[in-house]
């Protein structure tokens, strides 16, 4: 939370433990431990800007009503020196506290210092911790999915970074496995197609139809004309696919980029079998008695570590699993490069190897604890007010870029985090377009620009808030301007928040509220033409709000105009 919000509830902690400590020495209170008890901003600001149910927590071990308990407290609270100007009891015993005008003076000049940083804190203590997120096969172009994954592991990382971890991006390419002798079978086919006639090669029914396939082949016959057609299976499988993979991977780097995406590491799952890792993990699974031998297989006791079944490691024909390597990837993550917490954020279609992951790294000693599974819901497209059908099986799905030739970049992010990741996500391409309120990037970038031309309007007039004092800020009484400061001071609670819970919606949603509160200020609270103390009170309240919606969108990668 911001430093002001934590001085605050230290302010409020303080003064309770002090007054209950006075009522106890008064032989009001039985001398009893205080429990635990929670300080909180209640929903409704009628109940205060902050409550603590101290009161209710204590009711056991005075042996009192709660509501008797609180007006003892609260007739032995001072609120000199602190951020409050009363205390009050309501309900059946909880305690509000509301906030004078120094808390507002002091968040608006807390902005004003820090600016850019405004928002970021120590939480994370530098804790190293790797998103991993996206990592599409890369034997296609990335789908709607994907961009819905994006966005969210980007936000997601930004969020951490914000809140002071440190922070790699990055992404797992499946480089090896089923999925590459699927891609090679199905270059393999459209370029055999080009010499011998589509007749004569039927095409595998659970090949990759996409057109991306049959271009690949064309411009692998233009490099390499019939050379391979006569060549033996595996050579002619393994050219394709050496010439394919790069290209899709670079165009993988490409499309993100587009989309304001840049890992820091992409992984490639080749590495594990080259380097002996993956024997290696298996190796430790057999010494810790992890595994045993049925029809040939080889098999890891998953029942005894959360899994509902025991899974097979390496097949009969000698084949590892994509479990056993992903065992394997993990433990590089935590035991090789030593991440102290790993987030992965997946489709839905995973939950079901959640648990059996975890489980896996408890069993070979590197706790699950640490690793936290993201599930992400489907992305539903809207066009004219009815679904845009999409299939992956017939190659017609919408891709990345197919997106954001019809989409621009910030509203596809601002959109695709603006629902919590375990809820699906209905994506309005008309609504992403238009340049209205009811677009919500569109909305926020609006607050922003119209905030740039109120700074920019006074300055012509040679207005500005440097030099504020005090007795300046002293004039900002009014409920919009409150509101909007107490929502201002809110920003880094809300980064932590969301990067606790992983969570990146929660700063969609900040920035939305954050518009809909200046918009309201804006209406209510006229800045030019007003005394000049006013004005400059009125203009800080401009511009820290506009620090703020600034650095929220660059948290999200957005761009922040100064005119629209």
């Amino acid at each position: 939370m911001s430093k002001l919000i934590s001085t605050a509830k230290e302010q409020i902690k303080t003064a309770l433990e002090s007054a209950i400590k006075n009522a106890q020495a008064e032989n009001k209170f039985p001398q009893a431990q205080i429990p635990e008890y929670t300080i909180e901003v209640p929903a409704d600001k009628a109940n205060g800007d902050f409550a603590a149910n101290i009161a209710m927590v204590c009711a056991r071990a005075f042996r009192s009503a709660p509501r008797m308990i609180a007006q003892e407290i609260v007739s032995r609270v001072s609120c000199e020196g602190t951020y409050f100007e009363r205390v009050a009891v309501a309900g059946p015993g909880f305690i509000n506290f509301y906030l004078n005008q120094s808390f507002y003076t002091d968040v608006l000049v807390d902005i004003d210092r820090k600016k850019g940083s405004y928002g970021r804190s120590d939480f994370g203590r530098g804790q190293k911790i790797m998103v991993e997120f996206v990592s599409a096969n890369p034997t296609g172009p990335m789908h709607i999915g994907n961009a819905r994954g994006g966005a969210l592991g980007d936000c997601l990382a930004s969020v951490l970074d914000y809140a002071g971890y440190d922070v790699t991006r990055e992404f797992y390419i499946n480089d090896a496995g089923n999925q590459i002798e699927k891609f090679a079978v199905s270059l393999e086919a459209r370029y055999l197609q080009i010499y011998l006639g589509e007749n004569a090669v039927p095409f595998p029914e659970d090949a990759y139809h996409g057109e991306d396939i049959r271009k690949l082949a064309y411009d692998f016959a233009k490099i390499n004309g019939a050379d391979y057609v006569k060549a033996e299976q595996k050579d002619r499988r393994r050219a394709l696919v050496d010439f394919a993979l790069p290209l899709n991977i670079k165009g993988l780097q490409t499309d993100l980029a587009r989309y304001n995406i840049n890992f820091d590491v992409w992984f490639n799952e080749s590495r594990l079998h080259r380097n002996g890792e993956l024997d290696q993990t298996i190796d430790l699974m057999c010494k810790r008695g992890l595994t045993y031998e049925k029809e040939g297989a080889l098999w890891y006791k998953a029942t005894e570590y959360g899994g509902e079944k025991d899974e097979v490691l390496i097949r009969a024909n000698g084949l590892p699993t994509y479990f056993a390597v992903d065992i394997a990837y993990h433990r590089n993550k935590f035991m090789i490069r030593q991440f102290d917490r790993v987030i992965n954020v997946w489709g839905a279609d995973h939950h079901g190897h959640v648990a059996r992951l975890k489980g896996a790294m408890d069993a070979i000693g590197l706790d699950g604890g640490r690793l936290r599974i993201v599930l992400m819901q489907m992305v539903r497209l809207i066009k004219d007010g009815q679904a845009v059908k999409i299939s992956k099986r017939t190659g017609k799905a919408i891709t990345l870029n197919t997106l954001l030739d019809e989409v621009p970049v910030d509203a596809a992010r601002f959109i695709f985090n603006s629902r919590e990741t375990g809820t699906h996500l209905e994506f309005d391409l008309d609504l992403a377009v238009e340049q209205t309120a009811k677009n919500p990037v569109y909305y926020v970038q609006y607050a922003h620009a119209r905030i740039c031309s109120v700074i920019a309007n006074l300055a012509a007039d040679g207005v500005s808030c440097e030099g504020y004092s005090a007795d300046d800020l002293a004039c900002l009484t009014s409920p919009e301007e409150l509101d909007l400061i107490r929502q201002l001071s809110r920003l880094e609670s809300e980064i932590i928040s969301a990067a606790d819970a992983c969570e990146p919606a929660r700063m969609t949603r900040y920035a939305i509220d954050t518009a809909a509160l200046f918009h309201k200020f804006y209406n209510a609270c006229r800045v030019k033409g007003e005394e000049l103390s006013v004005m400059k009170a009125r203009l800080l309240v401009c511009q820290a709000t506009g620090t703020v919606l600034k650095n929220v969108l660059e948290l999200m990668k957005i761009s922040a105009p100064q005119s629209m």
